[in-house]
Protein backbone atom coordinates (compact mmCIF):
# COMPACT_ATOMS: atom_id res chain seq x y z
CA UNK A 1 0.00 0.00 0.00
CA UNK A 2 1.22 3.71 -0.70
CA UNK A 3 0.63 6.31 1.80
CA UNK A 4 1.42 9.87 1.58
CA UNK A 5 2.95 12.01 4.63
CA UNK A 6 3.34 15.42 5.05
CA UNK A 7 7.53 16.15 5.69
CA UNK A 8 7.89 20.18 5.56
CA UNK A 9 6.20 21.98 2.31
CA UNK A 10 6.62 18.33 0.68
CA UNK A 11 5.00 15.12 0.73
CA UNK A 12 6.91 11.82 1.20
CA UNK A 13 5.37 8.73 -0.03
CA UNK A 14 5.39 5.35 1.76
CA UNK A 15 4.94 1.81 0.95
CA UNK A 16 3.96 -0.84 3.34
CA UNK A 17 3.23 -4.23 2.77
CA UNK A 18 -0.31 -5.29 3.09
CA UNK A 19 0.30 -8.39 5.59
CA UNK A 20 2.57 -5.76 7.95
CA UNK A 21 -0.01 -3.27 7.86
CA UNK A 22 -2.44 -3.23 10.73
CA UNK A 23 -3.89 0.20 9.22
CA UNK A 24 -3.63 4.12 8.81
CA UNK A 25 -5.09 6.09 11.56
CA UNK A 26 -6.72 9.18 10.46
CA UNK A 27 -9.24 11.53 12.30
CA UNK A 28 -12.59 9.99 12.35
CA UNK A 29 -15.56 11.64 10.65
CA UNK A 30 -18.20 13.54 12.24
CA UNK A 31 -21.10 15.47 11.29
CA UNK A 32 -22.06 18.77 12.23
CA UNK A 33 -24.87 21.17 11.89
CA UNK A 34 -23.73 24.55 12.64
CA UNK A 35 -20.24 26.06 12.48
CA UNK A 36 -18.31 29.78 13.28
CA UNK A 37 -20.46 32.26 15.09
CA UNK A 38 -23.47 30.03 14.56
CA UNK A 39 -22.71 27.30 16.95
CA UNK A 40 -21.40 29.64 18.97
CA UNK A 41 -24.65 31.46 19.89
CA UNK A 42 -26.42 28.14 19.97
CA UNK A 43 -24.25 27.11 22.61
CA UNK A 44 -24.40 30.25 24.83
CA UNK A 45 -28.79 29.74 24.09
CA UNK A 46 -28.20 26.17 25.51
CA UNK A 47 -25.64 26.44 28.32
CA UNK A 48 -24.93 23.31 29.77
CA UNK A 49 -25.75 22.97 34.05
CA UNK A 50 -26.15 26.61 34.07
CA UNK A 51 -28.20 29.44 33.74
CA UNK A 52 -27.30 31.58 30.37
CA UNK A 53 -24.60 34.40 30.77
CA UNK A 54 -26.66 37.07 30.44
CA UNK A 55 -29.00 35.76 33.79
CA UNK A 56 -25.94 34.72 35.47
CA UNK A 57 -24.48 38.70 35.44
CA UNK A 58 -25.67 41.44 37.33
CA UNK A 59 -25.33 45.17 36.79
CA UNK A 60 -22.26 47.11 38.79
CA UNK A 61 -20.75 43.19 39.41
CA UNK A 62 -17.26 43.48 38.25
CA UNK A 63 -16.39 40.91 35.21
CA UNK A 64 -13.50 39.53 34.42
CA UNK A 65 -12.71 37.44 31.13
CA UNK A 66 -10.15 35.05 30.85
CA UNK A 67 -9.16 34.17 27.23
CA UNK A 68 -6.09 32.62 25.92
CA UNK A 69 -2.64 34.53 24.91
CA UNK A 70 -1.00 34.52 21.46
CA UNK A 71 0.68 31.32 21.58
CA UNK A 72 -2.97 29.43 21.43
CA UNK A 73 -5.74 29.33 18.55
CA UNK A 74 -8.25 30.38 20.50
CA UNK A 75 -10.69 32.43 18.09
CA UNK A 76 -11.47 35.82 20.19
CA UNK A 77 -12.83 37.77 17.49
CA UNK A 78 -15.58 35.66 17.28
CA UNK A 79 -16.33 34.64 20.91
CA UNK A 80 -15.35 37.70 22.96
CA UNK A 81 -17.93 39.71 20.83
CA UNK A 82 -20.64 37.08 21.56
CA UNK A 83 -19.82 36.93 25.27
CA UNK A 84 -19.75 40.93 25.11
CA UNK A 85 -23.56 41.33 23.83
CA UNK A 86 -24.52 38.63 26.96
CA UNK A 87 -23.04 40.87 29.81
CA UNK A 88 -24.55 44.02 28.05
CA UNK A 89 -27.76 42.21 27.87
CA UNK A 90 -27.46 42.02 31.44
CA UNK A 91 -27.37 45.63 32.02
CA UNK A 92 -23.23 45.14 32.69
CA UNK A 93 -20.98 48.43 31.98
CA UNK A 94 -17.69 48.19 29.76
CA UNK A 95 -15.60 49.91 33.15
CA UNK A 96 -16.57 47.00 34.73
CA UNK A 97 -15.41 44.19 32.38
CA UNK A 98 -11.49 43.24 32.31
CA UNK A 99 -10.32 40.95 29.37
CA UNK A 100 -7.61 39.12 30.85
CA UNK A 101 -4.58 37.00 28.29
CA UNK A 102 -4.11 33.95 30.25
CA UNK A 103 -0.19 34.16 29.86
CA UNK A 104 0.83 30.87 32.49
CA UNK A 105 4.54 31.63 31.85
CA UNK A 106 4.18 32.60 28.42
CA UNK A 107 5.91 36.35 27.79
CA UNK A 108 3.79 39.70 28.06
CA UNK A 109 1.85 40.44 24.83
CA UNK A 110 2.46 43.79 23.05
CA UNK A 111 0.47 45.92 22.56
CA UNK A 112 0.11 45.21 18.99
CA UNK A 113 -0.31 41.67 19.69
CA UNK A 114 -3.41 42.29 22.62
CA UNK A 115 -5.57 44.22 19.27
CA UNK A 116 -4.73 41.41 17.09
CA UNK A 117 -6.02 39.18 19.70
CA UNK A 118 -9.21 41.02 20.40
CA UNK A 119 -9.37 43.79 17.38
CA UNK A 120 -9.43 47.33 17.64
CA UNK A 121 -12.67 48.36 18.02
CA UNK A 122 -12.74 46.04 21.26
CA UNK A 123 -9.15 46.93 22.46
CA UNK A 124 -10.27 50.24 22.63
CA UNK A 125 -13.90 50.12 24.56
CA UNK A 126 -12.67 47.50 26.82
CA UNK A 127 -9.53 47.03 29.13
CA UNK A 128 -7.63 44.38 28.27
CA UNK A 129 -4.80 42.98 30.44
CA UNK A 130 -2.34 40.42 30.61
CA UNK A 131 -2.24 38.20 33.61
CA UNK A 132 1.28 38.55 36.21
CA UNK A 133 2.49 36.05 38.03
CA UNK A 134 4.01 38.23 40.64
CA UNK A 135 0.59 40.06 41.40
CA UNK A 136 -1.51 37.07 42.78
CA UNK A 137 -3.53 36.36 45.79
CA UNK A 138 -2.92 33.05 47.63
CA UNK A 139 -6.25 31.73 48.42
CA UNK A 140 -5.27 28.37 49.93
CA UNK A 141 -3.68 24.57 48.88
CA UNK A 142 -5.29 21.85 46.50
CA UNK A 143 -5.63 18.30 48.13
CA UNK A 144 -2.40 18.00 45.71
CA UNK A 145 -0.32 20.96 47.96
CA UNK A 146 -0.61 22.91 44.92
CA UNK A 147 -0.50 26.76 46.03
CA UNK A 148 -3.88 28.21 44.89
CA UNK A 149 -2.06 31.58 43.92
CA UNK A 150 -4.73 33.37 41.05
CA UNK A 151 -3.73 37.04 39.62
CA UNK A 152 -5.41 39.93 41.46
CA UNK A 153 -7.82 41.25 38.96
CA UNK A 154 -9.26 37.95 38.42
CA UNK A 155 -8.78 36.80 42.29
CA UNK A 156 -10.94 39.94 42.80
CA UNK A 157 -14.04 39.53 40.20
CA UNK A 158 -16.89 39.30 41.32
CA UNK A 159 -17.53 37.13 38.37
CA UNK A 160 -14.98 35.17 35.89
CA UNK A 161 -15.67 33.86 32.94
CA UNK A 162 -13.46 31.67 30.95
CA UNK A 163 -13.08 31.00 27.37
CA UNK A 164 -10.68 29.31 25.56
CA UNK A 165 -10.09 25.80 22.83
CA UNK A 166 -10.56 22.20 24.02
CA UNK A 167 -8.13 19.85 22.21
CA UNK A 168 -5.77 16.76 23.56
CA UNK A 169 -2.98 18.28 25.95
CA UNK A 170 -0.01 15.67 26.74
CA UNK A 171 -0.27 15.24 30.59
CA UNK A 172 -3.13 17.42 31.45
CA UNK A 173 -5.41 15.22 29.44
CA UNK A 174 -7.11 17.84 27.35
CA UNK A 175 -6.90 21.84 27.05
CA UNK A 176 -9.47 24.10 28.08
CA UNK A 177 -12.17 24.39 31.12
CA UNK A 178 -10.76 25.44 34.03
CA UNK A 179 -7.43 25.63 32.57
CA UNK A 180 -7.80 29.49 31.78
CA UNK A 181 -7.51 29.39 35.62
CA UNK A 182 -4.72 27.02 36.48
CA UNK A 183 -2.04 27.75 35.02
CA UNK A 184 -3.54 30.57 32.96
CA UNK A 185 -3.75 33.22 36.04
CA UNK A 186 -1.58 31.41 38.42
CA UNK A 187 2.13 31.97 39.76
CA UNK A 188 4.89 30.35 39.01
CA UNK A 189 5.52 28.60 42.20
CA UNK A 190 1.71 27.21 41.25
CA UNK A 191 2.48 26.32 38.07
CA UNK A 192 5.49 24.45 38.88
CA UNK A 193 3.65 22.35 41.70
CA UNK A 194 0.98 20.99 39.45
CA UNK A 195 3.21 20.75 35.90
CA UNK A 196 5.86 18.40 38.06
CA UNK A 197 2.94 15.71 37.67
CA UNK A 198 3.34 15.18 34.68
CA UNK A 199 5.94 12.39 34.89
CA UNK A 200 2.78 9.83 36.55
CA UNK A 201 2.01 7.81 34.20
CA UNK A 202 -1.77 8.77 34.33
CA UNK A 203 -0.90 12.12 33.51
CA UNK A 204 -1.27 11.96 29.65
CA UNK A 205 -3.53 13.27 26.30
CA UNK A 206 -7.17 12.19 26.68
CA UNK A 207 -7.70 11.43 30.17
CA UNK A 208 -9.25 13.04 33.17
CA UNK A 209 -10.71 10.55 35.32
CA UNK A 210 -7.56 9.55 36.84
CA UNK A 211 -5.56 12.53 35.60
CA UNK A 212 -3.48 13.65 38.50
CA UNK A 213 -2.55 16.86 36.51
CA UNK A 214 -6.53 17.77 35.45
CA UNK A 215 -7.58 17.22 38.72
CA UNK A 216 -5.35 19.48 40.23
CA UNK A 217 -6.59 21.87 37.88
CA UNK A 218 -10.54 21.46 38.15
CA UNK A 219 -10.00 21.54 42.23
CA UNK A 220 -8.43 25.46 41.90
CA UNK A 221 -11.74 26.15 40.45
CA UNK A 222 -13.25 25.37 44.41
CA UNK A 223 -11.13 28.16 45.48
CA UNK A 224 -11.99 30.95 42.84
CA UNK A 225 -15.19 30.36 41.39
CA UNK A 226 -14.98 30.03 37.44
CA UNK A 227 -19.12 31.17 36.55
CA UNK A 228 -19.38 30.28 32.95
CA UNK A 229 -16.73 28.90 30.54
CA UNK A 230 -17.38 29.09 26.65
CA UNK A 231 -14.60 26.55 24.82
CA UNK A 232 -14.79 25.70 21.11
CA UNK A 233 -13.83 22.60 18.89
CA UNK A 234 -11.29 23.66 15.89
CA UNK A 235 -11.22 21.42 13.16
CA UNK A 236 -7.54 21.76 11.12
CA UNK A 237 -8.56 24.28 9.24
CA UNK A 238 -8.87 26.65 12.31
CA UNK A 239 -12.74 26.17 11.89
CA UNK A 240 -15.28 26.74 15.01
CA UNK A 241 -17.44 23.02 14.58
CA UNK A 242 -18.44 22.51 18.18
CA UNK A 243 -18.97 25.00 21.03
CA UNK A 244 -19.53 24.52 24.86
CA UNK A 245 -20.88 26.63 27.13
CA UNK A 246 -21.85 27.02 30.85
CA UNK A 247 -21.12 24.86 33.99
CA UNK A 248 -16.78 24.63 34.20
CA UNK A 249 -16.98 21.06 34.31
CA UNK A 250 -19.89 19.68 32.91
CA UNK A 251 -19.67 21.96 29.62
CA UNK A 252 -15.75 20.92 29.55
CA UNK A 253 -16.37 17.14 29.29
CA UNK A 254 -19.29 17.56 27.15
CA UNK A 255 -16.64 19.32 24.56
CA UNK A 256 -13.66 16.34 25.58
CA UNK A 257 -16.47 13.95 24.64
CA UNK A 258 -16.89 15.31 21.11
CA UNK A 259 -12.58 15.94 20.61
CA UNK A 260 -12.81 11.69 21.33
CA UNK A 261 -15.32 11.39 18.59
CA UNK A 262 -13.06 13.48 16.66
CA UNK A 263 -9.98 12.19 16.90
CA UNK A 264 -9.72 9.60 19.30
CA UNK A 265 -8.95 6.58 17.02
CA UNK A 266 -8.93 3.12 19.04
CA UNK A 267 -7.05 0.51 18.31
CA UNK A 268 -7.45 -3.54 19.15
CA UNK A 269 -3.87 -4.06 19.47
CA UNK A 270 -0.27 -1.87 19.52
CA UNK A 271 2.10 -2.41 16.63
CA UNK A 272 6.07 -3.30 16.21
CA UNK A 273 6.50 -0.11 14.21
CA UNK A 274 4.75 3.27 14.25
CA UNK A 275 5.42 5.70 11.66
CA UNK A 276 3.55 9.49 12.50
CA UNK A 277 4.23 12.55 10.59
CA UNK A 278 3.42 15.77 12.19
CA UNK A 279 1.29 16.60 9.22
CA UNK A 280 4.26 19.20 7.26
CA UNK A 281 4.56 22.30 7.48
CA UNK A 282 4.13 23.95 9.67
CA UNK A 283 3.46 21.24 12.66
CA UNK A 284 6.63 20.08 11.45
CA UNK A 285 8.55 23.22 11.55
CA UNK A 286 10.71 22.51 14.66
CA UNK A 287 11.20 19.61 16.71
CA UNK A 288 9.10 21.96 19.98
CA UNK A 289 5.85 21.28 17.63
CA UNK A 290 6.32 17.90 16.42
CA UNK A 291 6.91 16.87 19.82
CA UNK A 292 2.95 16.68 19.83
CA UNK A 293 2.73 13.89 16.99
CA UNK A 294 5.59 11.49 18.70
CA UNK A 295 3.44 11.86 22.20
CA UNK A 296 0.71 10.79 20.27
CA UNK A 297 1.95 8.27 18.81
CA UNK A 298 3.41 6.50 22.00
CA UNK A 299 -0.16 5.05 22.56
CA UNK A 300 0.08 2.43 19.14
CA UNK A 301 3.52 1.11 19.75
CA UNK A 302 4.48 -2.06 22.08
CA UNK A 303 7.08 -1.65 24.37
CA UNK A 304 10.53 -1.85 23.05
CA UNK A 305 9.11 -1.03 19.42
CA UNK A 306 10.00 1.92 17.40
CA UNK A 307 8.32 5.00 16.73
CA UNK A 308 10.03 6.57 12.92
CA UNK A 309 8.56 10.16 13.64
CA UNK A 310 8.78 11.96 10.37
CA UNK A 311 9.47 15.81 10.89
CA UNK A 312 11.67 17.86 9.02
CA UNK A 313 12.21 20.60 11.60
CA UNK A 314 13.73 23.26 8.65
CA UNK A 315 14.25 25.15 12.02
CA UNK A 316 15.77 22.74 14.29
CA UNK A 317 15.00 22.21 18.01
CA UNK A 318 12.61 25.77 17.73
CA UNK A 319 13.27 26.90 21.37
CA UNK A 320 16.04 27.86 23.42
CA UNK A 321 15.46 26.09 26.52
CA UNK A 322 14.21 22.66 25.10
CA UNK A 323 17.44 22.48 23.07
CA UNK A 324 19.42 23.28 26.12
CA UNK A 325 17.82 20.54 28.48
CA UNK A 326 17.84 18.36 24.94
CA UNK A 327 21.90 18.42 24.60
CA UNK A 328 23.18 19.08 28.37
CA UNK A 329 22.50 15.55 29.47
CA UNK A 330 24.28 12.21 28.89
CA UNK A 331 20.94 9.73 29.33
CA UNK A 332 17.19 10.71 28.75
CA UNK A 333 16.76 9.76 32.30
CA UNK A 334 18.35 12.91 33.46
CA UNK A 335 15.46 14.67 32.01
CA UNK A 336 12.61 12.94 33.68
CA UNK A 337 14.22 14.00 37.43
CA UNK A 338 15.20 17.41 36.16
CA UNK A 339 11.30 17.90 35.68
CA UNK A 340 10.53 15.99 38.82
CA UNK A 341 12.83 18.76 40.31
CA UNK A 342 12.42 22.24 38.58
CA UNK A 343 9.45 22.35 36.15
CA UNK A 344 11.02 24.61 33.14
CA UNK A 345 8.74 25.29 30.17
CA UNK A 346 10.42 24.06 26.93
CA UNK A 347 11.78 21.37 29.38
CA UNK A 348 9.01 19.90 29.92
CA UNK A 349 9.10 18.78 26.17
CA UNK A 350 12.62 17.44 26.71
CA UNK A 351 11.34 15.34 29.48
CA UNK A 352 7.75 14.50 27.55
CA UNK A 353 10.54 13.13 24.55
CA UNK A 354 12.92 10.74 27.20
CA UNK A 355 9.36 9.52 28.63
CA UNK A 356 8.58 8.27 25.40
CA UNK A 357 12.44 7.21 25.14
CA UNK A 358 11.62 5.02 27.95
CA UNK A 359 8.94 2.75 26.03
CA UNK A 360 10.04 2.59 22.47
CA UNK A 361 13.08 3.66 20.83
CA UNK A 362 12.73 6.90 18.23
CA UNK A 363 13.67 6.82 14.70
CA UNK A 364 13.69 10.81 13.50
CA UNK A 365 13.33 11.26 9.84
CA UNK A 366 14.44 14.86 9.51
CA UNK A 367 16.65 17.72 7.96
CA UNK A 368 18.38 18.08 11.30
CA UNK A 369 22.21 17.57 11.40
CA UNK A 370 22.60 14.02 12.42
CA UNK A 371 25.22 13.87 14.88
CA UNK A 372 22.86 16.69 16.50
CA UNK A 373 19.97 14.16 16.64
CA UNK A 374 21.88 11.16 18.25
CA UNK A 375 23.55 13.49 20.83
CA UNK A 376 19.36 13.82 21.60
CA UNK A 377 18.75 10.24 21.78
CA UNK A 378 17.16 9.49 18.84
CA UNK A 379 18.27 7.48 15.63
CA UNK A 380 18.63 9.80 12.64
CA UNK A 381 17.63 9.31 9.36
CA UNK A 382 17.34 11.65 6.01
CA UNK A 383 15.19 8.57 3.91
CA UNK A 384 11.80 7.40 5.22
CA UNK A 385 12.62 4.07 3.47
CA UNK A 386 15.68 3.72 4.82
CA UNK A 387 14.27 4.39 8.59
CA UNK A 388 11.32 1.49 7.64
CA UNK A 389 13.79 -0.94 6.59
CA UNK A 390 15.63 -0.55 9.01
CA UNK A 391 13.20 -0.77 11.39
CA UNK A 392 12.14 -4.52 9.60
CA UNK A 393 15.64 -5.24 10.45
CA UNK A 394 15.64 -4.92 14.23
CA UNK A 395 11.86 -6.38 14.53
CA UNK A 396 11.72 -9.02 12.00
CA UNK A 397 9.70 -9.14 9.04
CA UNK A 398 6.74 -10.03 9.99
CA UNK A 399 6.53 -6.73 12.57
CA UNK A 400 3.37 -4.81 12.43
CA UNK A 401 3.14 -1.51 11.35
CA UNK A 402 0.40 1.47 12.23
CA UNK A 403 0.94 4.88 10.15
CA UNK A 404 -0.65 7.62 11.48
CA UNK A 405 -0.06 10.77 8.94
CA UNK A 406 -1.59 13.69 11.43
CA UNK A 407 -0.03 12.71 14.56
CA UNK A 408 -0.80 16.47 16.09
CA UNK A 409 -4.14 15.44 15.78
CA UNK A 410 -5.21 11.99 16.15
CA UNK A 411 -4.76 10.40 19.55
CA UNK A 412 -4.95 6.31 18.80
CA UNK A 413 -6.73 4.70 22.20
CA UNK A 414 -5.63 0.89 22.88
CA UNK A 415 -8.09 -0.63 25.21
CA UNK A 416 -7.12 -4.35 26.16
CA UNK A 417 -10.79 -5.59 26.42
CA UNK A 418 -11.37 -4.33 22.68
Amino acid sequence: MIIELGFGKEKKQLSVKSENLLGVLVPNQVEVELTGKEEVIRALNNPIDSPKLREIAKPGEKIAIITSDITRPVPNKILLPLVLEELWQAGVKDEDITIVFALGSHRFHTEEEKISLVGEEIYHRIKCIDSDQRDCVRLGYTKFGTPVDVFRPVAEADRRICLGNIEYHYFAGYSGGAKAIMPGVSSREAIQANHSRMVEVEAHAGNIATNPVRQDIDEVAKFVSCDFILNVILNEQKQIIKAVAGHYLSAHRKGCEFLDQLYKVKIKEKADIVIVSAGGFPKDINLYQAQKALDNAKHAVKKGGIIILVAACSEGFGEKVFEDWMLSVSRPEDLINRIKERFQLGGHKAAAIAMVLREAEIFLVSELNPDIVRQIFLTPFTSLEQALARAFEKKGPSAKVYVIPYGGATLPYFDAEC
